[in-house]
């Protein structure tokens, strides 16, 4: 049986998750198991080029971790942990930091972007993060690396310093190929609908791990359309508070627009808000509670997280010494 090709993915728990995570990504991962080795990290030494609250940062790790196992991550088929517990993540980190040229660093638009959101605070981990990125990647040898548009360049400087790193030592990375995801329901903010579904709109956004009333709560509030006809049909343009509710409805319920046109006519969007809500809360459910079950596991989760640092420090841990051997460092 020929070997699975290995993907990798590292997930900052910077935010709690929300529906937009969920129904736009992570729901299909569970699926990526039967065709791929996956390796799934809680990148905790990337969220540090910005301030945290060290207690904020230990829950929001945790409760990442037991989320996306709640979200069908078999801890069984896929190799989940927490990068600060695989220390050749910083030291490859370091190497690779002395082979990425300043000029390419200084071109990465998220160093921009960060650096006009953090100006009393742009530090060098700010400036050199792409080459502890890179490390990330290369140390697992993948095949793919899942990315959406913002991250695509990240995996264009890694395959640039893994080439580099290669013409001087010999065939030691596997160049990776960027993996663009089959990508579920795009969804938009319920209290602004022409923007993305995000956590820095809290009235707009749903999370997973969000009281059932709450939920609730915000689909009654969410915008529809300043039009007079009050009728639930899908039109983005004409109607992109009631399209992006459609599409919510249609990804938690399988229905499709014209179903759903169907169900609602006549009843306008005082019947069709609560009930994407009453979908919505169905369909995270299960998630929450399986997610509240696993946090109050800690011994079961500690489990899950050191079985996947022992597995992944095994691999990066090879790549490592390799790399050490090649540039000169005495074995130790």
């Amino acid at each position: 049986m020929d070997e699975k090709k290995v993907m990798l993915s590292g997930i900052q728990p910077s935010g709690d998750l929300h529906l937009g995570n969920y129904l736009g990504a992570i729901k299909n991962w569970a699926g990526r198991s039967e065709e791929f080795d996956c390796y799934y990290f809680m990148a905790d030494m990337h969220t540090i080029t910005v301030r945290q609250n060290p207690a904020d940062l230990r829950r929001r790790t945790l409760e990442q971790l037991a989320q996306y196992i709640a979200c069908g991550l078999d801890p069984e088929k896929n190799t989940l942990f927490i990068q600060s517990h695989v220390p050749a993540h910083a030291e490859l980190g370091w190497v690779l930091n002395c082979y990425t040229m300043f000029g390419e660093l200084s071109r990465m638009t998220q160093f921009k972007d960060k650096s006009a959101k953090h100006k009393d605070n742009i530090n060098g981990g700010l400036f050199t993060y792409p080459a502890l990125m890179a490390a990330d990647i290369l140390l697992y040898q993948p095949d793919f690396v899942p990315v959406g548009n913002d991250q695509k360049q990240h995996v264009e400087l890694t395959r640039d310093v893994a080439e580099r790193f290669n013409h001087i030592y010999g065939d030691v990375f596997k160049i990776p190929e960027p993996y663009i995801p089959k990508t579920g329901a795009r969804i938009m903010s319920l209290s602004a609908p022409e923007s993305k579904m995000s956590k820095s709109m809290p009235e707009g956004c749903v999370f997973l791990m969000e009281k059932p009333e709450d939920i609730q709560r915000k689909f009654k509030r969410a915008i529809t359309d300043s039009d007079t006809e009050n009728c639930v049909r899908y039109d983005p343009a004409a109607k992109p508070g009631v399209s992006n509710l459609m599409n919510i409805y249609s990804a938690v319920t399988g229905k499709s627009y014209e179903e759903i046109e169907q169900e609602f006519d006549g009843k306008g969007y005082g019947a069709f808000k609560p009930a994407v809500g009453d979908a919505v809360i169905e369909t995270l459910r299960p998630i929450r509670e399986e997610a509240q079950r696993i946090l109050a596991d800690k011994a079961y989760l500690e489990t899950v997280y050191r079985a996947g640092a022992e597995k992944a420090g095994y691999i990066a841990g090879k790549t490592l010494r390799k790399v050490y051997k090649k540039i000169g460092f005495v074995a130790r």
